[in-house]
């Protein structure tokens, strides 16, 4: 085995050695050693990253989570709460009941809001603690120690806990209060529509621009559009009762309506043949797809009904006149979900764009559920049909017929003698 430079300094004569050579050794020595404590340091950086639990370092800050737990019992789900139902719905959001129901769903399909104890016997937060913060931070808007006073939750925790909120709601929420229409629905909601004048109408459609404060530098130029904030864009589609049928949210803020429409899923199950069929005549003419009220920038689809930019007869007058009136449900959409939810009104803070998509549509979907809690056993306006799922196929017959059906989507003939067929309509339902 080889000596160290110490060992065969001690082993050898002092009489034979001279200064230089204690020098030059020491030298040696110091340098083997600094080597070392690097390499132990490496080593020990390495297992820091590997290693679960606290960050080394980290201020653990005493919150007494558990007084924070109690309050918050106390004060909205004991049997007698300090605050009556009206402060918990302009709080939450919502009713007690759906709330309850939520946390319920979240506790039995998510892990992360199941309350446990840690490695050293202490009880986590609660599901109600986690929940409670993550929608003070979605219907406020407000950063996410904002309730660290009141709730003894930190931000990390907060953070993360919208997170896996919007993540499990959609999840487990989607498919049934975020769903395409059914053949019930589309009844239903041809039948409404039918009523205010407009037979074969299915809903307005509009997009509507989400501000993205953290938006990276590199994608800048992407997402800044008309304005010169970087935004996300939500298309949308709304009926009369505010309800969202449709939701498709992702695309930078450079692009336009049409831009969105071309990259949206809208008339996917149309174009294949899966939508429910939609029948009806207006002034002696018969068609067979159901159309949504647009503003002018939409193309001249037979999908689509748009108003007379200058119109200049007293039928186009009327015509323009209804169809902006109607097509206002989209916009009391967009304003009842950022009225109700603040984080979509405001700048998005985080840095994902996946997170971005789950809370915006997490939110879609929480308005849809609020709206049915409070419409109550309305069958009316009761939609309890999900549907069933529809599977791909590769039939050559279908695909053919997949183009053809965008083909008679895209007819600007149709387009038009639909509009002349309503503006006759209305005239009519006007008594002129």
């Amino acid at each position: 085995m080889e000596l160290t430079p110490c060992e065969k300094f001690l082993l050898s004569d002092s009489s034979d050695s001279d200064d230089s050579d204690v020098e030059t050794m020491l030298a040696t020595f110091r340098q083997q050693t600094l080597v070392m404590a690097l390499a132990v340091k490496e080593h020990e950086d390495e297992y820091r990253k590997r290693r679960r639990g606290s960050t080394v370092g980290r201020l653990c800050i005493p919150r007494n989570r558990h007084l924070g737990n109690e309050m918050l019992m106390q004060d909205y789900f004991s049997e007698n709460p300090t605050y009556p139902a009206h402060l918990f719905r302009r709080r939450y959001r919502m009713r007690r009941s759906l709330f309850v129901k939520i946390v319920e769903a979240c506790e039995a399909n998510c892990r992360y809001f199941t309350q446990r104890r840690n490695v050293a016997g202490l009880k986590g937060f609660s599901a109600y603690q986690k929940i409670s913060a993550a929608m003070r931070v979605i219907a406020y808007g407000v950063p996410a120690d904002y309730a660290d006073e009141y709730l003894r939750i930190g931000e990390d925790s907060t953070i993360e806990s919208v997170r896996r909120f919007a993540k499990v709601i959609v999840r487990v929420f989607g498919p049934e209060y975020l769903r395409a229409p059914n053949e019930d629905d589309t009844k239903k909601l041809m039948a409404a529509n039918e009523r205010r004048g407009w037979p074969g109408m299915l809903g307005s459609i509009d997009c509507m621009h989400w501000t993205w404060k953290n938006c990276p530098k590199a994608w800048q130029g992407m997402y800044c559009g008309k304005s010169r904030d970087a935004t996300i864009v939500l298309e949308a589609v709304a009926s009369e009762d505010l309800w969202i049928w449709h939701c498709f949210f992702g695309m930078p803020g450079t692009l336009n309506d049409i831009n969105v429409l071309q990259r949206s899923h809208l008339f996917a199950r149309l174009a294949s043949g899966d939508a429910p069929a939609c029948n009806y005549t207006i002034n002696g003419h018969e068609y067979t797809k159901g159309y949504y009220l647009a503003d002018g920038i939409y193309p001249p689809w037979c999908t689509f009904v748009k108003s007379i930019k200058e119109p200049k007869t007293k039928k186009q007058c009327e015509f323009a006149r209804v169809q902006e009136a109607a097509r206002k449900d989209i916009e009391r959409a967009f304003g009842v979900l950022q009225s109700r939810f603040a984080i979509v009104r405001g700048p998005a803070r985080f840095w994902d764009k996946k997170t971005l998509k789950n809370i915006m549509t997490c939110c879609v979907i929480l308005h849809n559920m609020i709206l049915e809690d409070e419409r109550g056993m309305n069958l009316e306006f009761f939609y309890d049909n999900v549907g069933s799922r529809v599977k791909p196929a590769r039939d050559p017959n279908r695909i053919r017929a997949f183009l053809q059906t965008y083909k008679e989507i895209e007819n600007a003939d149709t387009h038009f003698q639909l509009q002349e067929d309503l503006i006759e309509h209305h005239w009519q339902r006007a008594g002129q």
